[in-house]
């Protein structure tokens, strides 16, 4: 009964309100305006649908089960279902044939606005239901009809926005499977006097809608010429052709800095005149893209036009960006060469090496500076390897690095008081490493795969795993071992990492643990580990990685390189570093060795942790994790392909 009530109630008040609007109507007839009269006509049948409606639900309310109100339960408008129709919902959903465009969207605002959940769920379950809508029979054609709707909506603020795109986006689902000439004939009409009204400011649409409107209803100039061709329009618009109209308003949208907008309209219009002033302008207040969407529509003069304008101002990155796009290498290309200079050092400074040589293939002048790179960079095993492969010569011997190249010290094992290194690709050297790493409490855990730069590829199975003691760092080859001695290493493993008497560390260990259990899914050992603490969350330097905590705490830092080699190569290689050669066994060692230096400063040594005084000890058991169930671990933490930065090994 209460529920019967509050429907009666909220008619009551709809009444009113169109009692209102009507005497606004009314009151607007004085200017004989066409608009007025029709949304007159269009007010008086909501009016006596909703007197007819009200009626209905006072008295048969009760008694009536549908669909329409139980959708608007579905969008939240009461926690408790309620299925019950009237015939306003269903003809104003299912039924066009007796319904204004202004009827519709009104039930359509009053659906979306007694909505109590979120705003897209609402907009998409309105969505459908339009896209039937279409579908049946309707007073007018559906194109004529929506357009109708879009000349009706800008007095349902503030929804007009919202609802017009999904009027339009749900016309456009409906051409799609067939239209009627005369309806898209009549409803171009339609348009180009919708058009008409915006601009003379009579009607107020969005800037988005605008554009959508003449593109969907594919309105040309000629078809806004037929609708001026009363000479009243032309008086209001002060103007003898469409064109002159548009230019006018693409002039106006200038002022308003609408650049983007005035560029739509000029294009699709096929307005080429005042070109260049346009693209000057754009330019002069910053507006890029709507600058080369112009300069892309005028053509390869303007491009090249826009390309040097910005070298002249020393923009260099949307010029190298434009030529890239439009091909414009035959044009500038001296330009051209900079700009893949410029994105081969970025690549270089992620340590990417191999997209930056597939990107640097076929052209020997990149390919030098690659070798430049590697050089500054200390990596002499790229250079050597990319000399030797391309036949370039020129270069200092690897062996023997030029002076006046800049070189840094990082950490190395002597450093950490490492004394052995060992590689363990069978059963024996396996069983070895874990009966040695059962008599330790703590050890420090690594992980290398080959880097993968392709979209949509599968990630690369984790090719190497480094465990550390205080002493000896062993690297297991997991390829090798997964593919002899796939149970041994199972049985192995899960001796070290289920035992709960044995302290993990890692860095950023989630990302290595996720990695694992996809890689070799149906070992045991990944599914769950015990006792791990993870470095990052301890100290969480937010820059740097490992390298930059191992910089902080210890004050020399990692060499990341080589953090994107491929490690799966057998043997691991050997590479020139501070005048000696170093192997990736020791460089991938380094990894794992650090963190139990790491560790151990945390027992050592103190650091302010939210205290005034500086004297608290850094807060680290509370962090180790007891169990962690490898599927339970959030995909966002997964890097792909040892990624530089934040997720640097």
């Amino acid at each position: 009964m209460r529920e019967k009530n509050n429907l009666v109630r909220w008619f009551d008040l709809k009444i009113t309100t169109f009692c209102m609007l009507l005497v606004n109507v009314l009151l607007a007839l004085s200017s004989a305006d066409a608009l007025a009269l029709s949304s007159m006509l269009s007010f008086v049948h909501v009016f006596i649908d909703i007197i007819d409606c009200s009626v209905w639900f006072r008295v048969y309310c009760p008694k009536i089960q549908g669909n329409w109100l139980s959708i608007s339960l579905l969008m939240g408008m009461d926690e408790k279902p309620i299925r019950r129709q009237t015939s306003i919902s269903k003809h104003a959903f299912f039924d066009l044939s007796h319904v204004s465009p202004l009827v519709f969207l009104y039930l359509l605002k009053e659906c979306y606005s007694y909505g109590t959940c979120k705003a897209t769920m609402k907009f998409r379950a309105l969505q459908q239901q339009l896209c039937l809508v279409l579908l049946n029979n309707c007073q007018i054609g559906p194109a004529t009809w929506i357009a109708h709707c879009l000349c009706m909506l800008p007095m349902f603020q503030p929804y007009c926005e919202g609802f017009s795109h999904l009027v339009i986006s749900a016309l456009c689902r409906f051409l799609k499977t067939g239209s009627n000439d005369e309806d898209v004939v009549e409803a171009k009409e339609c348009a180009a006097k919708l058009f008409l009204d915006i601009v003379n400011g009579t009607l107020e649409h969005d800037n988005g809608v605008l554009i959508k409107i003449i593109k969907v209803f594919e309105v040309t100039l000629t078809d806004i010429d037929n609708a001026m061709s009363d000479v009243s329009m032309k008086s209001k618009l002060k103007a003898d052709s469409a064109k002159e109209v548009v230019e006018r308003y693409v002039c106006k949208k200038l002022e308003c800095q609408s650049y983007m907008t005035a560029v739509d309209l000029l294009i699709h219009f096929s307005i080429r005149d005042s070109g260049e002033s346009y693209l000057m302008k754009m330019m002069e207040c910053q507006q890029m893209k709507a600058a080369e969407k112009w300069a892309s529509y005028l053509g390869k003069p303007m491009l090249c036009f826009l390309v040097q304008e910005y070298v002249d101002q020393k923009l260099l990155q949307p010029a190298y960006d434009i030529i890239k796009k439009n091909n414009l290498r035959q044009e500038f290309p001296e330009l051209y060469h900079q700009s893949k200079e410029s994105s081969l050092k970025k690549l270089a400074e992620k340590g990417v090496w191999e997209v930056a040589e597939v990107r640097a293939t076929g052209d020997r002048k990149l390919l030098e500076y690659l070798v430049y790179l590697a050089m500054e960079a200390g990596y002499f095993e790229k250079v050597e390897e990319l000399c030797e492969r391309y036949s370039i010569k020129g270069f200092s011997n690897s062996e023997e690095p030029e002076s006046n190249l800049p070189h840094r010290h990082y950490l190395n094992l002597h450093e950490l008081c490492i004394e052995d290194v060992l590689w363990v690709d069978e059963v024996n050297s396996l069983r070895e490493a874990i009966n040695y790493f059962k008599n330790c409490k703590v050890v420090g855990v690594d992980c290398e795969w080959k880097p993968n730069y392709e979209k949509g590829s599968r990630p690369s199975k984790v090719s190497i795993m480094q465990i550390a003691s205080e002493k000896k760092v062993y690297i297991l080859d997991l390829i090798k071992l997964y593919a002899d001695v796939p149970s041994i290493l199972d049985e192995c493993l899960g001796c070290l990492f289920h035992s709960s008497s044995i302290l993990k560390l890692g860095y950023n260990f989630q990302c290595d643990v996720r990695q694992l259990a996809l890689s070799y899914r149906d070992l045991n050992c990944f599914k769950h580990f015990e006792m791990l603490l993870d470095i990052q969350n301890v100290f969480r330097e937010p820059r740097g990685g490992l390298s930059g905590l191992a910089e902080k705490i210890l004050g020399i830092g990692l060499n990341k390189t080589r953090r994107n080699s491929n490690w799966e190569q057998r043997p691991l290689s050997h590479y020139q570093c501070q005048h000696k050669t170093v192997s990736k066994l020791e460089y991938a060692a380094l990894d794992a060795a650090v963190l139990l230096h790491i560790f151990r400063h945390v027992g050592r040594h103190s650091q302010p942790v939210g205290t005034s005084d500086g004297n608290a000890k850094i807060e680290w058991k509370s962090q180790i994790i007891s169990h962690m169930d490898s599927s339970k671990v959030p995909r966002k933490d997964v890097k792909i392909g040892n990624e530089p930065d934040t997720l640097m090994n």
